[in-house]
């Protein structure tokens, strides 16, 4: 399944698209656009995919995606509410030549590392929540302006995380259509028991071909994607609920609590009960600035 070509409609005065969307308007399949992305959670939580990378995400935490890097926010919870405020802007708006000025450098080089999803630090993050609603609610060269400085808060970011570790818009587009369609059959059958027989086939490669196409197109192998978005969906069922970690671990696509213990400490570095316990902390945190951030964007 080729990734959906989202395409979002700015008002006819407007360059840009700067709007927040919240559940049901939230819900969007892996997909890709020529435009680069800022996106900022205002509600919500639950798996972000991007190109190659699995993580998490909740209320607070803003990303830049670069143009045409296919990315998908799913929820944790289908009865969840999910807010969102988005930016989508192409990378010549401001002109041909803007770019290449001396004095835009950092910009140049933030749009640069776009291309591979960045993860904003959260310290970068609150700053951007009261420019971001700024922007939303601005009219004329204004806009542009407060484009400009919400990028140049990212550029200053000390410690934002890069997602990807390929480039994917580079894949050419046929096999970036393949790409996509093991990526939403993966995100779609984690819980299944997925071999590699049976994901070569649905690909139309031996097993050979299948591994070391995936290996080439993302730089891992399938066995590291399938258990990273597996650790994803179990870490989000760590954080929201209190059931046992072996009903997670089957949930999760692991046959045995032995190997779902084993992975999650490779990916994570910490036990599933450590990350709990961790975690229910973090989540009272997280909770304090999400109440935070919906009082700073309706003032």
């Amino acid at each position: 399944m080729k990734p959906f070509i989202e395409k979002l409609i700015a008002d006819e005065n407007q360059s840009f698209v700067a709007r927040t969307f919240r559940t049901p308007h939230f819900e969007v399949p892996w997909h890709q656009h020529p435009e680069i992305e800022i996106i900022f959670f205002l509600e919500g939580e639950g798996n972000a995919f991007v190109g190659n990378h699995v993580g998490n995400f909740s209320a607070g935490d803003s990303y830049l995606l670069g143009a045409n890097l296919p990315h998908t926010f799913q929820k944790s919870d289908p009865q969840q509410q999910t807010a969102a405020l988005v930016l989508q802007f192409l990378p010549d708006c401001w002109g041909e030549h803007f770019l290449q000025l001396p004095e835009v450098r950092s910009l140049r080089n933030l749009i640069d590392a776009s291309r591979r999803g960045l993860k904003m630090s959260p310290a970068c993050s609150e700053r951007l929540a009261p420019q971001l609603q700024s922007i939303e609610n601005a009219t004329g060269i204004t806009r542009i302006i407060l484009l400009l400085q919400c990028l140049h808060t990212m550029a200053g970011d000390q410690h934002p995380q890069q997602l990807s570790t390929k480039k994917m818009a580079e894949t050419p587009g046929k096999q970036q259509e393949r790409i996509d369609r093991i990526f939403q059959y993966t995100i779609d059958h984690y819980a299944d028991s997925i071999s590699l027989p049976a994901i070569a086939e649905y690909t139309g490669l031996s097993v050979p071909a299948f591994c070391q196409y995936f290996r080439k197109s993302t730089k891992k192998t399938y066995i590291e994607f399938l258990n990273e978005v597996r650790i994803g969906k179990a870490c989000q069922q760590l954080i929201d609920t209190g059931k046992p970690i072996t009903d997670i671990a089957y949930e999760s696509g692991y046959n045995t609590l032995a190997n779902f213990n084993k992975q999650f400490m490779k990916l994570k570095a910490m036990s599933p009960r450590q990350f709990r316990t961790h975690f229910s902390e973090s989540r009272k945190m997280a909770s304090v600035m999400q109440a935070s951030t919906k009082r700073l964007l309706t003032q």
